[in-house]
């Protein structure tokens, strides 16, 4: 440290204070700075990331959707892409290098057609019932069927239709849409993609038509009811609290 024309050594405080990282400035805080935190937490995970806990760990005010945006696209043509699932964000191998997975990746067992049918009914048609899942393909609904895709993670017990019985409406869950690399329901595929993909006939009713849906998959519509942990135990999805002697 020099003081006039003399050189005077510096203290230990001089020091630290010369060392210390100096306190980021919002206002200075550029797209290449946020978007080097969106691609550490992102990368962190194993599950998809919701902007919502993006924007808890990141400086109030950074521009989060122009980072994250900026890093989808220049992920685009590398063999990892970032990609929006709902509402979360995740890195996923490029769909055309998928085969490169396939080698080692243990073999899954294969969904029936039932099973498959059941899928799609639900994913087009959510919120929708068992009794209303039988009504559209016209055959009764295995239970050990619908437990199958409850296993997979794809579906989910939404809530309770508000009609009699209170029956249990049925939806896909994120990890649908992450598995079959869809970033909302509304990219399901519709009846031209279908019929250009030889799953439907091209000789279908000319009435006939695929719904497109638009429900949120972690919004109940109007006409259901949350599930509460009472309907969990009729479920068996929690056990039952043991009574206090």
């Amino acid at each position: 440290m020099i003081e006039g024309n003399n050189i005077v050594p510096a203290s230990n405080e001089d020091e630290a204070e010369e060392t210390r990282t100096p306190v980021r400035v919002l206002g200075t805080l550029s797209i290449q700075e946020v978007k080097r935190m969106v691609e550490a937490i992102v990368f962190a995970s194993a599950e998809p990331v919701s902007e919502r806990l993006i924007a808890d760990r990141l400086p109030d005010g950074a521009d989060i959707d122009a980072a994250l945006e900026a890093l989808r696209s220049e992920y685009e043509m590398r063999g990892v892409n970032l990609v929006k699932v709902a509402d979360s964000w995740a890195f996923r191998t490029a769909s055309d290098l998928s085969f490169l997975m396939n080698r080692n990746a243990v073999q899954q067992r294969k969904l029936s057609r039932a099973a498959l049918e059941m899928l799609a009914v639900i994913a087009y048609h959510q919120p929708v019932t068992r009794a209303e899942i039988e009504e559209i393909r016209g055959v009764e609904t295995s239970k050990g069927t619908l437990d199958i895709l409850l296993e997979t993670g794809w579906v989910k017990m939404r809530g309770r239709r508000r009609t009699p019985g209170r029956p249990v409406t049925y939806g896909t869950s994120t990890e649908f849409l992450d598995h079959f690399g869809l970033e909302e329901l509304r990219d399901l595929p519709g009846i031209e993609e279908l019929k250009g993909a030889g799953l439907l006939s091209p000789r279908m009713p000319s009435n006939f038509a695929v719904p497109q849906p638009t429900t949120d998959p972690d919004t109940l519509t109007e006409d259901e009811d949350p599930l509460t942990d009472i309907d969990l135990e009729e479920l068996g999805l929690l056990t039952p609290l043991a009574e206090d002697d």
